[in-house]
């Protein structure tokens, strides 16, 4: 038995907040966690809409039913890889971000904005690998109630890190990050010379509206 792969073509989503390109001053990519879908996710970033920010929420490519069923009312998540055939997934979905910061920026003026990339949970990775080997130019990192991915070879990827403003942030009880893995995470990076700060929130692995409107402002 011999495994062979096809690039193939296909339609992904993404979704947006926002509608005055001339005014915008910040752009946001926020990428969801596992068995999430974008445009409920986008939901918790509406107290970042402000007419100066425009806030863009990819989907992952895969998606899924959430539950044991598989019927018409059950709920349907995505995610952004497995470990099956993950290096394969991994470009596609580098890729597939490069394609959705090229989209928003034929519409944008990326000279006249900062542009923000937000990690939560699986999404945190996602984030990570696109910042370290994708094309966009961003300017901030927040990755948010997950890890630095393990196996990110954070030295090939420290000139584009570095530069970044990258923010580690979790709850005090998050029930998935421990206090533990955000200072090993912490220590890692700084380690290779990489500037990160951590913020902490009283909560759980959730996204909290004034842990995000005080990160917006910083």
């Amino acid at each position: 038995m011999q495994e062979h792969h096809l690039p193939v073509a296909r339609t992904a989503r993404y979704y947006t907040l926002g509608d005055a390109p001339a005014a915008f001053r910040e752009v946001w990519f926020v990428c969801h966690g596992y068995g999430q879908l974008a445009g409920r996710f986008l939901r918790h970033f509406a107290a970042l809409d402000d007419g100066a920010r425009l806030i863009v929420a990819p989907e992952g490519l895969s998606r899924f039913y959430v539950g044991s069923g598989t019927g018409a009312n059950e709920k349907v998540g995505a995610a952004w890889m497995t470990r099956e055939d993950r290096l394969a997934e991994i470009h596609d979905y580098v890729s597939y971000l490069d394609a959705v910061y090229a989209d928003v920026f034929r519409r944008v003026d990326r000279a006249a904005v900062r542009v923000h990339a937000l990690g939560f949970s699986q999404g945190t990775a996602t984030v990570s690998r696109w910042v370290a080997f994708g094309t966009a130019r961003v300017d901030r990192v927040v990755l948010w109630g997950g890890e630095v991915p393990p196996d990110l070879d954070l030295a090939a990827a420290r000139e584009r890190l570095a530069g970044a403003g990258l923010t580690l942030v979790a709850g005090r009880r998050d029930e998935f990050l421990t206090s533990k893995v955000v200072a090993r995470d912490e220590a890692r990076l700084r380690e290779l010379g990489i500037p990160c700060r951590v913020a902490l929130f009283d909560g759980g692995h959730e996204i909290d509206e004034l842990t995000l409107k005080s990160l917006a402002v910083a």
